[in-house]
């Protein structure tokens, strides 16, 4: 498998001295994180998954390895070759088929303390980071390494949320909140107090289009997105980026809220600045329990 000449220079933030290891899934985060590291000389070394990750973010310059996801054997041997010690997982996977799947041993036997248990994505991904812990290296999350990407609380554009608006996110709350106790999704849709639909498999831009062919006339529908109650920081927080905004935007959504704090934004001037262009809002929300609608 080639591999591109690791970077050894110093990096500049938390913990400076540990070389940062990137699993790298599809969408715009991992160019993110890459971008800054390069900008800010923090050595890393990043595993692409194969048939996830963007092939353009990978240049000659990237220190990089591309591997299948069934790969975990030979994951964790390049990472301790490079002498990573702090992780980051990063960007979007999608269900492999059993003919990509194709575990080696170290994946088989993971697979296989998972046993017959029914977990969802977050029970998998929790289950994940206690394995690469158990290798001696350490998970943390992105929005630990770069700054600003963490949403802020209130409206962040021009627009505000009208009255409707405001209880169509109250009810998107209310689902979201319990969609993410079942560990099912992060995502809601909500149209004058009518759930036009939740985020499954499928993920968020999928929803939006799907939920465009169930809108009644009137006010426009708004997208909500929450983190789930248990999930950890560190793994698959909620992320919302341009393309999220140019899905809602040719939906005929009114806006967008997120969970503040706990939902990350790709490029947040260029997002903000796209929503402005629309007329659409932008709000980061706090649910109730947490101290505020």
């Amino acid at each position: 498998m080639a591999s591109a000449t690791p970077d050894n220079t110093t990096g500049l933030t938390r913990n400076p001295d540990r070389k940062l290891g990137i699993i790298a899934g599809g969408g715009e985060l991992p160019q993110k994180l890459l971008e800054w590291c390069k900008k800010n000389n923090r050595a890393y070394h990043a595993l692409a998954i194969k048939g996830n990750a963007c092939e353009e973010y990978f240049t000659k310059d990237t220190p990089h390895d591309w591997i299948r996801i069934g790969q975990a054997g030979t994951g964790f041997k390049r990472f301790k070759e490079e002498g990573v010690k702090e992780i980051v997982l990063i960007g979007t996977i999608k269900r492999p088929t059993l003919a990509e799947l194709v575990p080696d041993l170290r994946t088989a036997a993971f697979f296989a303390k998972l046993g017959a248990k029914s977990l969802g994505d977050d029970g998998i991904l929790r289950a994940l980071v206690k394995e690469i812990e158990g290798e001696g290296m350490k998970v943390i999350g992105i929005q630990e390494v770069v700054p600003d990407l963490l949403a802020r609380a209130g409206t962040l554009t021009k627009k505000n949320p009208d009255k409707e608006d405001e209880e169509d996110i109250r009810r998107g709350i209310e689902v979201a909140s319990a969609l993410g106790r079942l560990d099912v999704g992060q995502s809601v849709v909500v149209q004058q107090g009518l759930v036009l639909g939740v985020e499954g498999i499928e993920g968020t831009d999928k929803l939006i289009t799907r939920c465009a062919d169930y809108q009644r006339k009137g006010k426009a529908p708004v997208l909500v997105k929450l983190r789930k109650p248990q999930q950890d920081m560190r793994i698959d927080l909620p992320t919302i980026g341009t393309r999220t905004v140019e899905n809602a935007h040719n939906s005929g959504f009114k806006g967008i809220a997120v969970h503040a704090g706990n939902t990350l934004i790709v490029n947040e001037a260029e997002v903000i600045k796209l929503a402005n262009k629309y007329g659409m809002f932008i709000k980061g929300i706090i649910p109730a329990e947490e101290g505020q609608c």
